[in-house]
């Protein structure tokens, strides 16, 4: 796309109030600029903290900065004004942490506003709260709580939940892969209505896929080494310890024979997944990338391990399961993150004093590669996802690496699809059309691609040492969990 041909999805007649304006808020605001009309004299950004380049870009777009945390205690007498503010329907993006999502949600469409969020948030405390249990600490139980508003108040203004990179884009991912799965193993189908879930999870089913690993290898590079006592990484650094320090969850599936010892099941909600008694970031699995071929990923937390098993569950007309895919992330981060990890972890967990996102200047090369790995079917494993580089990100988009990229352009895909369905009520990615969105996004994510592999988490195994593996199924999550 040039300067000249940016697709335009309609005008936002009220409002736009944008909740946080950290590495992903800085991204997303030109995209918005690009591809809607709307008043710039209503374009507000909530953002407590004040610096030199923010200011330049708020100059720029025309800003209306309000220097504010939104805190359970403020938020009402705070948003409310703004989007009632001049009339017209206002769209709430909300990019931040320590925020209650569902709250906010509430609020939004109390006043039919359309809302938009990359996570299911919870107010500041939740994630380092020594009081609760850790069952209570899980995207499960926060996913939960969406759950519940959504049935308790079905239908009204939209409000896209966990539409970022992952969790969001990975989900249309997933139909995409099916897709093309179902034409290359040979199996004649017409692609389910965007509406019929039981469609989608029957064709899963059917295909023979056993399990989904959202498998991402960042290989963006830095110019200069990580300093000691820093955390850097190529996105919200509090966001990715918060999530790294939850349990580790995945979505459980049917043809799982063995589970850890630490494993909990939940006693309510949809039964799609389970959590370990451990950190997601000090939990490795093994997964493949078309880049580095195996490599080892992070089982961090997140709500697309949850809410594509659920979304993919089949059951009997008793109501009892008969499929549900394993579903969880498998995450190798920058170089410099696993880094930081490593020497977190080493420290108790207590971060680092200083966390800082790496931004476009400071790194020299590399790419995002995220996508989804569909295994356990005829063809034995397929990956399809965005490989997106830091040089072409420079250039088609500012303000943003390639990660950042996926995430930002993931809101814009949200956002417009909320536009164009500003009834829905609350949805996940997961319900959302993914031929639509990913026609928003796509122009945005670099090379789009589908590979096939015949690895399996059993290859080269065992080697020096004995170890306790399934032969019998190499996708049993005993093969893949690094014990």
């Amino acid at each position: 796309m040039s300067d000249s041909n940016y697709p335009v999805y309609g005008q936002i007649t009220g409002p736009i109030v944008m909740i946080g304006f950290g590495s992903i808020g800085r991204g997303t605001l030109p995209l918005i600029d690009r591809h809607f009309s709307y008043d710039r004299n209503r374009l507000i950004v909530i953002e407590p903290r004040e610096d030199a380049a923010n200011a330049e870009i708020f100059a720029k777009y025309g800003v209306r900065h309000i220097k504010s945390h939104v805190t359970k205690e403020n938020y009402k007498e705070l948003l409310k004004p703004l989007l009632k503010e001049g009339g017209g329907q206002a769209f709430c993006v909300n990019l931040s942490v320590d925020t209650g999502s569902v709250d906010l949600m509430k609020l939004c469409r109390k006043h039919d506003a359309l809302y938009i969020d990359t996570v299911v948030e919870p107010w500041l405390g939740f994630y380092f709260d020594k009081n609760m249990k850790n069952s209570e600490r899980t995207n499960y139980a926060l996913r939960e709580t969406l759950r519940k508003e959504k049935e308790k108040n079905p239908g009204g203004a939209t409000a896209v939940s966990t539409c970022g990179a992952n969790p969001g884009m990975v989900s249309w991912f997933v139909k995409q892969a099916l897709v093309n799965l179902a034409k290359d193993t040979g199996l004649e189908i017409e692609t389910p209505a965007q509406e019929d879930r039981e469609a989608w999870a029957k064709l899963m089913k059917k295909l023979g896929v056993k399990g989904v690993h959202i498998a991402e290898r960042d290989t963006q590079r830095t110019k200069n080494p990580k300093p000691f006592n820093v955390f850097w990484n190529t996105w919200s650094v509090e966001g990715f310890i918060s999530e790294g320090l939850q349990p580790a969850e995945l979505g459980w599936g049917t043809h799982e024979k063995w589970m850890p010892k630490n494993a909990k099941k939940h006693k309510k909600g949809c039964q799609a997944a389970i959590y370990l008694e451990q950190p997601g970031a000090n939990t490795r699995v093994r997964t493949w990338c078309p880049t580095p071929g195996p490599q080892y990923g992070f089982l961090v937390t997140h709500n697309e391990s949850i809410s594509i098993a659920d979304y993919f569950t089949v059951r009997d007309k008793d109501g009892d399961v008969t499929f549900r895919p394993t579903c969880h992330y498998a995450y190798h981060p920058a170089n410099d993150a696993v880094l930081s990890l490593h020497e977190m972890f080493g420290n108790g967990g207590t971060p680092q004093p200083v966390l800082h996102v790496l931004d476009e200047h400071e790194l020299v090369d590399g790419i995002d590669e995220l996508g989804v790995l569909l295994y356990g079917h005829d063809k034995n494993a397929y990956w399809y996802g965005s490989r997106l580089s830091l040089e072409e990100t420079r250039r088609i988009a500012p303000y943003q690496n390639a990660t950042g990229l996926q995430v930002t352009s993931a809101v814009l895909a949200g956002m417009v699809w909320a536009f164009e369905n500003p009834t829905a009520g609350i949805v996940e990615a997961d319900e959302m059309d993914f031929q639509r969105c990913l026609e928003v996004q796509s122009p945005y994510l670099g090379p789009i691609e589908g590979h096939y592999t015949d690895w399996t988490p059993l290859d080269g195994r065992p080697g020096l040492f004995p170890e306790d593996l399934d032969e019998s199924d190499p996708w049993q999550f005993r093969n893949i969990l690094v014990r």
